[in-house]
């Protein structure tokens, strides 16, 4: 399949951008989780407060809490504080914002140093864990049971400042050494739970400044909510984006292959259409290349899009909550297990699966092509078995394949649910330990359901991927085919149009892998103006030598040559330019009379085609039809007799008005009424052309200057009627076994 890549490179630009675009879908996806955790931690649990750290406290509150803080701590806090007395002019500039700065004095965040604030945010949520960690000491000592005392001080909501400030003197007494304890506690508290401490305690403190902290959680949410609406839209347009192009360059890169297929298939000789079947051909040409287009346009939006999904997920997880990761690692680990062992069970069998439609596709075409043949056998009980079981064997295949595939999407839903639980588990036993919040709970969830749909979604491209590997083979192995007949790399012309003289020097032609010649020795000479004409039984090489003078097959040994020029040496557009031909089975193309005709010369006016249909003796029928030239042929010519279809294919070959005619076996479904008036009008319209008839009838060929007889691939007679009945046994037999003494007088 590799050897297809080269087809890819036009749209490497395309390709480029896709990924590009999925980047940033990846990203919108990845961020997503984060958002929803912060409308949980901070819009519902934190009322919408982002910030530990109070951006304006009252001057009692953070008296208070100084007291909780060493002297290092007071001084960062210190100095980022600035004081604002109560009717200053000054303060009239918060009253908007904090209503108590009108009764009492308030100390405004003033300081844009950001390590300075990190300091200051840290030495608050330590100096508020403080505070709780004292109360419950305090609690303790004055006797309260341990669950009344820690749901009293861990609960900040129900602190009356009003008695904390009547304490503070109190406080503010007592020896640093009083709160050592409570500030070790605290410093071993970890950071998310001193930052959590510490909103509930910056809550607190904007109550008391008559700050509106519903609307700050409902402003929070709803920018947070809109913020996620926005991504989720830029994700869906990358998605569409990606889809769009993806689209394009799975059509495109399907249409070069078809037309490279399309191309190759019309470069070969008959050598390899005898390698492969027409039905393989087809089924190159369209299903192969669908299933490329398809790997095309899934793999861009899956193979490129999951490994960044999947690796997102694992770093944006593991910064969530690094305690949990284990379970994600497990769950891959499975993953991969399970994909591997489906992997190696269902591989072998794609390759069959394309056999078989080969199969299927060559006894339909068989069934349709030759139902006349089977109606008249009465066989089509039997061809029905032999569909049938041509069906049957790719149902089975294909059912086999899917049972095994489909075993993954219940695996992978159940492992979601399973790792959905155990995250549910260890997460509510942290949250208990207050080491984890409930919306980095959420987050780590989600991301761990989007880290195993990555996986389902390679799981998919294991799916497509073998299949399609073996469809880019069978293509592959078409474009890599080199035919065996090839034009000379510095090829001869003839100069014009040449008066047509066919020489077969000492020529043998054997098929491929057979064990003998089919022609052996062929030596002859047939010139312009004269009739030379080819006859033996069945098998004896007259059609094979015929096809050789095409070049759709070239002699194993010796020459064939065309007014002294080796036709392996002449191109084979022009070789065939200047030969008309008519083969064995009349072959016509769908369209009407006049596109057929004009197959032998596109320029051809209607006056010519009317003259060679006459010479062909098919005047009469043509015009006895409704359209006359113009009269449809459907595909195949199956809508004209046998005997029409023959003449149809003559008059082709007489409209190119070649210098070269060849009749393979052309006049066997004629009458012979017909058969004489054709060969009488043919002699005069061919009268400066080589003409070489291969034949059945004696009677055909009987008027010939020249006649070759062929036996089992030797010439065994050459010569005029009357030479050869005289000095050629195999001639005599054929002559008489079909005519009467005095025709052959």
């Amino acid at each position: 399949m590799t050897k297809l890549a080269k087809y890819a490179k036009p749209y490497i630009g395309s390709l480029i951008l896709c990924v590009l675009l999925l980047f940033g879908q990846a990203m919108c996806d990845l961020n997503l989780p984060n958002l929803m955790s912060d409308i949980v931690n901070v819009g519902i649990q934190q009322s919408g407060i982002e910030d530990a750290l109070p951006k304006a406290v009252s001057r009692n509150g953070l008296d208070f809490l100084k007291v909780f803080l060493t002297s290092g701590e007071k001084q960062e806090i210190d100095s980022i504080y600035k004081l604002v007395e109560t009717g200053s002019a000054e303060a009239s500039q918060y009253e908007g914002d904090y209503p108590l700065v009108k009764e009492n004095d308030i100390y405004v965040l003033d300081s844009e140093d950001t390590e300075a604030v990190g300091k200051a945010s840290s030495a608050y949520g330590k100096g508020t864990m403080t505070f709780l960690n004292f109360m419950k000491k305090m609690a303790k000592e004055q006797g309260a049971p341990m669950e009344d005392a820690a749901s009293q001080n861990d609960n900040l909501e129900d602190v009356d400042f009003d008695q904390l400030y009547e304490a503070l003197p109190m406080l503010q007494q007592m020896p640093e050494s009083a709160f050592d304890e409570s500030r070790k506690a605290a410093a071993g508290t970890d950071e998310s739970i001193l930052s959590q401490m510490g909103v509930s305690m910056t809550k607190l403190f904007y109550g008391e400044l008559g700050v509106d902290t519903g609307v700050i959680q409902s402003r929070y949410i709803l920018m947070t909510g809109l913020n996620m609406l926005l991504i989720t839209l830029a994700g869906a347009l990358a998605t569409i984006l990606v889809s769009l192009i993806a689209t394009r360059v799975g059509a495109g890169i399907a249409r070069s292959l078809r037309h490279d297929v399309f191309a190759k298939v019309e470069s070969f000789s008959l050598a390899e259409f005898d390698r492969y079947s027409t039905a393989s051909l087809i089924t190159r040409t369209t299903n192969d290349i669908t299933q490329m287009q398809l790997l095309v346009i899934m793999g861009i939006r899956m193979i490129c899009y999951a490994p960044i999904m999947g690796a997102g997920g694992i770093v944006m997880a593991v910064r969530s909550s690094p305690s949990m990761t284990w379970i994600i690692a497990l769950g891959v680990a499975i993953l991969i297990g399970m994909i591997l062992v489906v992997f190696a069970i269902a591989m072998p069998k794609f390759k069959i699966i394309q056999k078989l439609v080969d199969k299927l596709n060559l006894v339909t075409r068989e069934n349709l092509s030759g139902m006349m043949v089977i109606r008249a056998f009465g066989t089509q009980k039997f061809e029905e078995n032999r569909f049938d079981k041509a069906n049957q064997d790719l149902t089975g295949t294909n059912l086999f394949v899917n049972r095994v595939m489909v075993f993954l999407m219940p695996s992978m839903m159940f492992m979601m649910n399973a790792i959905s639980l155990v995250i549910v588990w260890v997460g509510a036993h942290q949250i208990e330990q207050a080491t984890m919040q409930v919306g980095d709970m959420m987050a780590f969830m989600q991301y761990a359901m989007q880290i195993i749909m990555s996986f389902l979604m390679i799981a998919m491209m294991f799916i497509m991927v073998p299949r399609a590997a073996v469809s880019g083979d069978r293509i592959a192995e078409v474009l890599a085919t080199e035919p065996t007949v090839t034009d000379d790399q510095k090829p001869l012309t003839f100069g014009g149009r040449p008066k047509g003289e066919v020489e077969f020097r000492d020529v043998s032609f054997r098929y491929q892998n057979a064990e003998s010649d089919v022609l052996e020795n062929i030596t002859f000479t047939a010139k312009p103006g004269q009739t030379t004409a080819f006859i033996g039984s069945t098998g004896s090489g007259k059609s094979t030598l015929i096809n050789l003078i095409p070049r759709f097959y070239d002699p194993t040994k010796g020459q064939i040559l065309i007014d002294g020029k080796d036709i392996r040496r002449i191109s084979q557009h022009e070789l065939r330019d200047y030969i008309g031909y008519v083969p064995q089975k009349g072959v016509l193309f769908s369209g009407d009379i006049a596109s057929n005709l004009r197959y032998g010369d596109r320029e051809a006016t209607d006056e010519e085609l009317r003259t060679a249909a006459g010479i062909a003796q098919a005047t009469d029928f043509i015009e006895a039809t409704e359209g006359g030239f113009h009269n449809d042929i459907s595909q195949g010519g199956s809508n004209v007799s046998g005997g029409q279809k023959q003449r149809l294919s003559i008059a082709r070959a007489l409209v190119k008005k070649a210098p070269i005619y060849i009749f393979d076996d052309s006049f066997s479904a004629l009458d012979f009424k017909t058969d004489a008036a054709l060969r009488k009008a043919l002699k005069k319209q061919t009268g400066d052309s080589t003409v070489l008839i291969v034949a059945q009838r004696v009677s055909t060929i009987m008027n010939a200057e020249q006649i070759v007889v062929l036996d089992e691939g030797k010439i065994v007679g050459i010569g005029a009627h009357k030479e050869l009945m005289k000095s050629c046994k195999t001639y005599q037999e054929i002559a008489q076994s079909q005519l009467s003494k005095e025709e052959l007088e």
